[in-house]
């Protein structure tokens, strides 16, 4: 496994990482979590919002006792209805400072290492959720902050005004998106990019196409093809599509999810196709046409 600085922290994260999203029970998150362990991923990426914090339960416990390696990352921003009929957003400073104590208890820790808000509009009160993270890093919390979002206004806010060391956003062949604005805007702020989305929901490994994003079926069915022709030696079609994703030098770390150990090892072995080299990743970039952000600018 290869590692990699998070932004300007002291991190060094897995360049593949797991997103926990998909753990619906212990014994499957276990199974998981120590298959990732096992084959050197160190960085595992949850959310409150993820099942009402069960998500968040589930990985504390399985990593209790093995705290010290393992860099864990947890996002906060959607506040769960008292009736359980869905969520709010709120980005206030007092939710966010209140919402950090329950993720601490749920993951059974007394701190946090990435915490990210997770979502955000140009319109939320953005200096005071900046000093509300810059608070809980003084306190020591969390030891630093991100953010997830695919919005160019809202990233460049946060890109200009805070100290966030990375944003989470979904990347891919079939999601060129970042390429027009945030890889290289973020990679000058010496901000890192964890990927989310690398395969698509599977287009790009082996589920069958469909209509994705703007690009029709048609489309979609010419880039797997295209794709499944330029693997060569790198194995699955899905590796070459994650190793596409590692080619920027904004992106730190490709966050995966899971649904058995097999998959996951599968992802895993995606590493041994990284890097590619400048031919491989021209090659890839013309068999899928760049979308653009069209709303949030």
């Amino acid at each position: 496994m290869q590692y990699q600085q998070l932004g300007q922290s002291d991190l060094q994260v897995s360049t593949l990482s797991l997103g926990c999203m998909s753990f619906h029970d212990q014994e499957t998150g276990r199974g998981l979590i120590h298959t990732a362990l096992d084959h050197g991923i160190n960085f595992f990426d949850t959310a409150d919002l993820y099942d009402r914090g069960e998500n968040e339960k589930i990985l504390g416990q399985v990593l209790k006792g093995k705290r010290k390696e393992v860099i864990i990352a947890t996002k906060v921003g959607n506040q769960w209805r008292e009736d359980g009929s869905g969520w709010d957003w709120n980005p206030s400073k007092a939710y966010i400072k209140s919402a950090v104590k329950d993720s601490l208890r749920r993951l059974q820790t007394d701190y946090i290492d990435l915490y990210q808000l997770h979502g955000g509009t140009i319109d939320d009160p953005i200096e005071e959720t900046i000093e509300a993270f810059e608070e809980l890093k003084n306190e020591g919390w969390i030891r630093h902050y991100g953010i997830s979002s695919i919005r160019p206004n809202v990233i460049r806010e946060f890109g200009e005004k805070s100290n966030i060391v990375s944003n989470m956003m979904q990347y891919s062949l079939l999601d060129r998106r970042p390429e027009e604005f945030a890889l290289d805007f973020l990679a000058e702020k010496g901000i890192s990019v964890l990927v989310r989305g690398g395969l698509a929901k599977g287009l790009l490994a082996n589920k069958p196409a469909r209509a994705y994003l703007a690009h029709t079926l048609e489309t979609v069915q010419d880039t797997q093809q295209a794709l499944a022709a330029l693997k060569g030696s790198h194995g699955l079609a899905g590796h070459l599509a994650l190793a596409y994703c590692w080619r920027h030098p904004a992106v730190a770390s490709t966050v995966v999810g899971a649904s058995s150990t097999t998959q996951l090892i599968e992802n895993i072995e995606a590493i041994k196709a990284h890097p590619i080299n400048d031919t491989t990743f021209h090659q890839l970039a013309a068999i899928s046409p760049l979308l653009n952000y069209e709303n949030h600018r």
